[in-house]
């Protein structure tokens, strides 16, 4: 097993995902120490059996919140945790195994290279992508790209990434917004408005069948009314934040 980084964490945010999420925990602890697990309130027994896998391994800790509280309002329990324990930065990904274990050192290192960046997966897709998803999300990355006059978002809704810890909770702790399914983007997009530099690695993407264990909490009409409000939102404040944006990209072109 890899040695404990004192200032880089692995962060699950998990609800509902089965034994994937033990799949996924044993991978990536292959590979990282130590990793985090945020049990969003499943009922699945997915809780239970990653408390037994804890039990075996001190590279593991598992947090099981008692109601649902969305994706971003998992991570923004786990963010609060790691920061009070003195982490620097957060690696989140999916507890589904779509996301490669295999390249978490990887994001690791351009992180621990640049500190002050967040590192932003850029999906490659295979055949097993669903393609109204790898279309719909050209829409959201779009918007993502205006709302920061295209400074560098490769990919909004990739759910691998890295974050400077702080930077991060300072976001999620001044609005009551980012707390489910439109995490991902929000974060981004604020985090650059933020100041905060921008990296992308490419990285595979692997969709899973249901009769291969996948599980997929997406819902087509929901997901998509929640991302045209939150851009709604980002519009407004993208607008308010014109000047310095255009003054901002102006001097980084000189």
């Amino acid at each position: 097993m890899p040695p404990a980084s004192q200032s880089h964490l692995v962060l699950i945010p998990s609800y509902n995902t089965g034994p994937k999420v033990v799949e996924t925990v044993r991978q990536v602890r292959q590979y990282w120490n130590p990793v985090w697990v945020v049990v969003d309130g499943s009922d699945d027994g997915s809780g239970e059996a990653l408390l037994t896998l804890q039990a075996t391994d001190p590279g593991l800790r598992v947090f099981v919140l008692p109601e649902n509280r969305g994706k971003g309002g998992a991570v923004f329990y786990g963010l609060r945790q790691a920061v009070c324990h003195g982490f620097s930065h957060i690696l989140t990904m999916d507890a589904d195994d779509q996301h490669p274990a295999a390249s978490v050192p990887d994001f690791m290192l351009a992180s621990e290279r640049a500190p002050d960046a967040m590192v932003l997966g850029k999906p490659l897709f295979d055949e097993s992508a669903p393609q109204l998803r790898v279309r719909g999300r050209r829409i959201s990355n779009w918007w993502a790209n205006l709302e920061t006059l295209w400074g560098g978002i490769g990919d909004s809704l990739f759910g691998f990434r890295v974050y400077p810890a702080r930077a991060l909770l300072t976001i999620m702790s001044s609005n009551r917004w980012m707390r489910r399914f439109d995490f991902d983007a929000e974060a981004a997009v604020r985090l650059a408005w933020a100041g905060v530099p921008i990296l992308n690695i490419e990285t595979p993407v692997r969709y899973f069948l249901p009769s291969e264990g996948g599980v997929s909490h997406f819902r087509y009409v929901r997901d998509n009314v929640l991302l045209v409000w939150m851009h709604t939102r980002l519009i407004s404040g993208f607008v308010a934040r014109l000047p310095a944006l255009v003054w901002h990209r102006t001097s980084s072109l000189k």
